[in-house]
């Protein structure tokens, strides 16, 4: 039997490089305690924003009331070593092309669709291009005026830089008359969220200070689109620092939910999910470090991915969280999703972990079992809120009758695991030596307390990570493509509360921003790809249901998946079948989640092709 299982390991070890010991947790109950973490608004916000960043006494109480310390009391952690980055790589034998351009261009015609009711896609932009009945040149003046001269547009992108975009797609318009595009992306119009680098802009990650490079230079995963041809319109807004899950920023200004002004698009990549969701752009680029691609993806309705930890690289940048932060996409279908994943993913020869991944073509990858297999951890999935659940559970239904099945699993320690998540996030953003001044009040609180991180505590969400691996390790091993699935978040949309007055201020609320996070983290700490798409719109609070023109005021509610390390295409696989449910119409013969776009949408094409005319 020993010998089995050291044969077994072997060939685990084999297959991946970093792989952890598949070793099942102990049994734990997941019960969560309310927080006691207050709500902070106004003048009180300001004040205790100063207080925090004068007087260590405060983040010390702070750190102490938030029940940090409670990673002690886990006496099983004694028995694991700190494992400090999460990184598992697949190895595979046939590596192919590191360049996936030309594998790439059948992608949209065998899996995009045009529907009456969806965004504009890749496929949309590349057809009308290759037809001669638009032009790359006419996109990027429609989609300057309207960003420029409408301010809900407006507060979404940062930086802009004018010339800059109509030259990059001046010559995409001279290479499609030429008949010589470069790839499925010439063209296409994309943008990226604040906390990577493009050279020639700045860079403030949506603070008032400036993070921009002294020598310059473009992030490794821009620089993949760039050289696709995408025109990359401007850097785009984000939650401060990337410090919350809302995208409230009175520095820079708050991007507005499409689907419902009252409600907070989420973040910290708010800016990239709005451009999406309001149907500027097909594809942005985001970062997630607890959750900041996905989370704003379920409340703006769209598909957001969070690849395996070091998967794509975004050198020269540094990464604001080392070992929990990643860059991805976000897009309004899965084909574009894929397409962006696709070429940003692209190994970058210079990276000491991008450059071990395999490349990142379809056939690139290990070839798993492919099994149709979903886990759930009831106790965990059941937290959410009933209105999330409804759609959800209804989602789960299709799931079955597509051929999934659907099995209990067990998670231990999930509160104290995102406790150390956070621990852990919150040390790595506050040893990178911010200062303080000129920051928002949450900031100050949030970094002040970051600032009293025992090395003891910080050692102690080490091994509760390495514990937690070893648990995904034993689930995967014993059941082969299996995909855990819960909620993305468990709120159904977040209201702004206090309205502008919140907007103009900023609010600290920790308990919402943990609860917010509840699912999403665990992804992030333990550096396993994972996927959220929409599932359906649920109702909002009477208060806030006056929102559109249309009388529809609901908001996004979003399914998310977590697989295997290096298991992205099972994720494009489940993304794919929830996508050609939730986008029919609820009342059709064959059920669907009802998704539709934001009555704030915006017809792009329609607009570029008057521009185009001249009309």
């Amino acid at each position: 039997m020993a010998e089995d299982q050291g044969e077994d390991q072997m060939s685990i070890n084999s297959a991946f490089y970093g792989y952890p010991l598949p070793k099942k947790g102990p049994e734990t109950a997941y019960v969560t305690k309310p927080g006691s973490n207050p709500v902070i608004r106004g003048t009180t916000l300001s004040v205790a924003g100063w207080a925090a960043a004068s007087f260590n006494f405060v983040g010390n109480f702070l750190w102490a009331n938030a029940g940090f310390s409670q990673l002690r009391t886990v006496t099983e952690l004694q028995d694991f070593e700190p494992r400090y980055d999460p990184t598992v790589i697949p190895i595979v034998k046939e590596a192919g092309t590191s360049s996936p351009l030309k594998e790439l261009n059948d992608l949209v015609e065998e899996r995009a669709q045009t529907l009456s009711n969806r965004h504009h896609s890749v496929a949309d932009y590349h057809f009308a291009f290759k037809g001669g009945e638009l032009t790359p040149t006419a996109v990027a003046k429609t989609l300057l005026k309207l960003i420029t001269s409408t301010p809900a547009h407006k507060v979404a992108f940062l930086t802009i830089k004018e010339s800059r975009v109509l030259a990059a797609a001046e010559a995409s318009t001279r290479r499609w008359q030429a008949g010589k595009a470069l790839s499925v992306l010439d063209g296409i119009p994309v943008a990226v969220k604040d906390e990577v680098d493009l050279d020639g802009y700045e860079k403030s990650l949506g603070s008032s200070q400036d993070f921009t490079r002294p020598e310059g230079g473009t992030s490794w995963c821009v620089r993949k689109w760039e050289e696709a041809g995408a025109i990359i319109i401007g850097k785009l807004n984000m939650h401060e620092l990337g410090l919350d899950t809302t995208n409230n920023n009175p520095v820079k200004g708050t991007p507005l939910n499409p689907y419902n002004p009252h409600y907070y698009t989420g973040g910290s990549s708010g800016g990239s999910a709005y451009a999406v969701s309001a149907g500027l752009l097909p594809i942005t680029l985001g970062a997630d470090g607890g959750g900041s691609i996905r989370i704003p993806s379920s409340f703006c309705g769209i598909y957001g991915l969070k690849p395996s930890h070091s998967r794509i690289s975004m050198a020269p940048t540094t990464s604001l969280a080392y070992s929990c932060g990643v860059i991805g996409p976000l897009a309004s279908n899965m084909a574009d999703l894929e397409i962006a994943y696709r070429i940003m993913a692209t190994p970058d020869p210079n990276h000491p972990s991008s450059s071990l991944f395999p490349a990142s073509i379809p056939s690139g990858v290990p070839q798993r079992p492919n099994q149709k297999l979903l886990g759930i951890y009831h106790p965990w999935f059941d937290s959410a809120d009933p209105r999330v659940l409804n759609l959800c559970h209804a989602a789960l239904s299709h799931y079955r009758a597509s051929g999934y099945s659907v099995i209990d699993i067990t998670l231990p320690h999930l509160p104290l695991g995102q406790l150390a998540h956070a621990i852990t996030i919150l040390a790595e953003l506050g040893g990178g030596n911010i200062s303080l001044g000129g920051l928002s009040p949450a900031n100050k609180i949030l970094l002040s307390v970051a600032h009293q991180t025992p090395a003891a505590d910080f050692l102690a969400a080490q091994k509760l990570r390495q514990l937690l691996m070893q648990h995904l390790a034993h689930l995967f091993r014993t059941h082969p493509g299996l995909l855990i699935v819960t909620p993305t978040t468990p709120l159904a949309g977040w209201p702004i509360a206090k309205g502008a007055a919140d907007l103009a201020r900023g609010c600290s609320d920790a308990n919402s921003s943990l609860r917010n996070m509840e699912y999403v983290w665990l992804a992030n700490f333990t550096g396993n790809p994972a996927l959220s798409v929409p599932v359906g719109l649920a109702e909002t609070a009477p208060k806030f249901d006056s929102a559109r023109d249309d009388g529809d005021a609901r908001v996004p509610v979003g399914l998310m998946a977590m697989g295997e390390w290096g298991g992205e295409d099972a994720l494009f696989e489940w993304g794919r079948v929830a996508e050609k449910w939730a986008w029919r119409e609820s009342s059709s013969e064959e059920g669907g989640g009802g998704m539709k776009r934001p009555g704030s949408w915006v017809d792009v094409v329609a607009a570029a092709q008057r521009e185009g005319s001249g009309s």
